[in-house]
């Protein structure tokens, strides 16, 4: 993969050096007018192929495949090139300035749009932090894991469901709303909102702290080897709500971290998904490490 973006870069740099002489080669040889054939076919198909653009980009857009970034993108470019022949090649028409009105107000605007929207497709990622005491202290309350259990929901459903008086349910969304954990929608309901957690580090902490993280760290690990145990001892049960795949393979620590950066693209694509009707709560885990060589793999 890195072998492949040198070559690109090279590429691109090569283009942008030929182009110089090429550009100064035509702007001494292309006369100043010109008539040709198939003008109207020209546009036409030009339209036709940046409304596909906008419907495909549109649809792609509200599902946020990354797919949408390119097509965004291209979009974008489209609109700018329809700007800039059709103000040029309009200048000595009647319709000069409406030319330069769609452009300005129109064309160029939208083109700003599409561009600000393939860049946060491109840079759409869960909140990233580490834990920290309080969110340790959430974990340590069971009422938190009753509430975020049942959400979406609103603060009523969810105290019907729990079982909680309706004052510690508040509580507990108040102090996921101000740690990110939870938001309202539109209609008032509380909805979850994925994080990406990181694990704190004990040297970071002292006393008391420290031994209160590596205990978290600790309990935490115990019970991921507890649910894969019940997950295994379970597997003939979950029908088609479960998979699991195990490989190995040797790569360096730059290639590792790019396999990490796309895992979590990828898992970040789906938790941003609105839960669907039919749809289940999913644990998924991702461990890679390089095991201990007396172990068979």
């Amino acid at each position: 993969m890195i072998m492949i973006r040198r070559i690109l870069l090279t590429v691109l740099a090569g283009a942008a050096v030929l182009l110089v002489p090429w550009t100064v080669y035509l702007a001494h040889t292309l006369p100043d007018r010109y008539d040709t054939g198939q003008w109207r076919a020209a546009w036409v198909g030009f339209d036709v192929a940046l409304l596909l653009c906008f419907a495909a980009g549109a649809w792609l857009g509200m599902r946020r495949r990354r797919a949408a970034v390119p097509l965004l993108s291209a979009t974008a470019a489209m609109l700018c090139c329809d700007a800039w022949f059709d103000v040029m090649l309009g200048w000595t028409s009647a319709e000069r300035w409406t030319s330069v009105a769609l452009a300005v107000f129109v064309e160029i605007p939208v083109a700003v749009v599409l561009a600000f929207a393939a860049r946060r497709l491109l840079g759409d990622a869960l909140p990233k932090r580490s834990v920290n005491l309080r969110d340790i202290a959430m974990r340590e309350d069971p009422r938190y894991h009753l509430v975020t259990r049942e959400l979406p929901a609103s603060e009523e459903d969810v105290a019907r469901r729990t079982g909680l008086a309706s004052a510690e349910v508040a509580e507990c969304l108040q102090t996921l709303q101000k740690t990110g954990f939870v938001r309202r929608d539109r209609k008032g309901n509380w909805i979850p909102i994925p994080q990406d957690l990181r694990e704190p580090k004990p040297d970071d902490y002292d006393g008391a702290d420290r031994e209160r993280v590596a205990a978290f760290l600790d309990a935490k690990y115990a019970n991921e080897i507890a649910v894969l145990s019940w997950a295994a001892e379970h597997r003939d049960e979950f029908g088609p709500w479960a998979t699991a795949q195990r490989t190995s393979t040797r790569l360096t620590e730059a290639e590792f971290r790019e396999l990490e950066a796309e895992y979590r693209e990828l898992i970040t694509r789906y938790c941003r998904r609105r839960p669907a009707e039919g749809g289940k709560e999913l644990s998924v885990r991702f461990y890679a490490f390089p095991p201990p060589e007396t172990v068979p793999v």
